[in-house]
């Protein structure tokens, strides 16, 4: 693992086992306030939500969703798998903690949080993460948001089929919603035919298009 500075000016991670980043080259704080907050958590219901992350990665997801449920009120139980976890050396060097002022304890805490266990960070803000590869675990039921930040289709196809997809849909709620940055035709009809109801969205910068899949009551 490589760190790599962002357009926006935040690094992400360069993976020499994928030959892939982390996140976009145009900004890795930009691409993930986009997709998983601006149209994932912050078009949710209100109140307690379940998340679900596919690709904990550097925290970045999990260290937004923990601010705006501080600020907007929200209980937050969130769960991330990762089948690598980022090493200690990276995580000392990363910049993503010194870009939010006063929520630099956040970053760590979200890190020092052991593998395997339900950790109660915050009163708003309740972690699991779990070190494996989704096609060999069995998704928590009941999830409100699926973050779905898997490496692309072309690295890692077998993330993105339709049994993957089915086996999100059967553990999201009624009305629960996946979004990823990914908008591939054949991605979108493998969620189709979990039974997913597709939205195309405008992307983040370098990306013209997003999507969010719900699945219906």
């Amino acid at each position: 693992m490589k760190l790599l500075l962002t357009e926006d000016g935040s690094h992400t991670i360069y993976s020499e086992r994928f030959d892939e980043i982390y996140h976009s080259r145009r900004g890795a704080l930009t691409e993930s306030q986009h997709v998983f907050i601006k149209n994932g958590l912050a078009n949710a219901k209100v109140g307690e939500l379940q998340i679900f992350e596919v690709g904990f990665g550097t925290g970045l997801n999990a260290l937004l969703t923990w601010i705006y449920a501080e600020e907007y009120g929200l209980v937050v139980n969130y769960t991330g798998i990762e089948l690598y976890p980022v090493s200690d050396q990276i995580l000392m060097e990363i910049n993503l903690a010194s870009l939010f002022q006063g929520h630099e304890d956040k970053f760590r805490m979200l890190h020092s949080a052991s593998w395997g266990e339900t950790v109660k960070l915050a009163d708003c803000f309740t972690l699991h993460k779990m070190q494996g590869s989704l096609t060999d675990i069995i998704v928590p039921a009941g999830q409100d948001i699926v973050y779905f930040d898997a490496f692309s289709p072309e690295k890692q196809p077998e993330l993105w089929s339709a049994d993957i997809f089915h086996r999100i849909y059967v553990a999201m709620a009624g009305e629960g919603q996946l979004v990823t940055y990914c908008s591939k035709g054949y991605v979108r009809r493998n969620m189709q035919e979990a039974g997913l109801i597709i939205e195309k969205l405008p992307g983040p910068p370098g990306k013209r298009e997003m999507v969010r899949a719900t699945k219906p009551v």
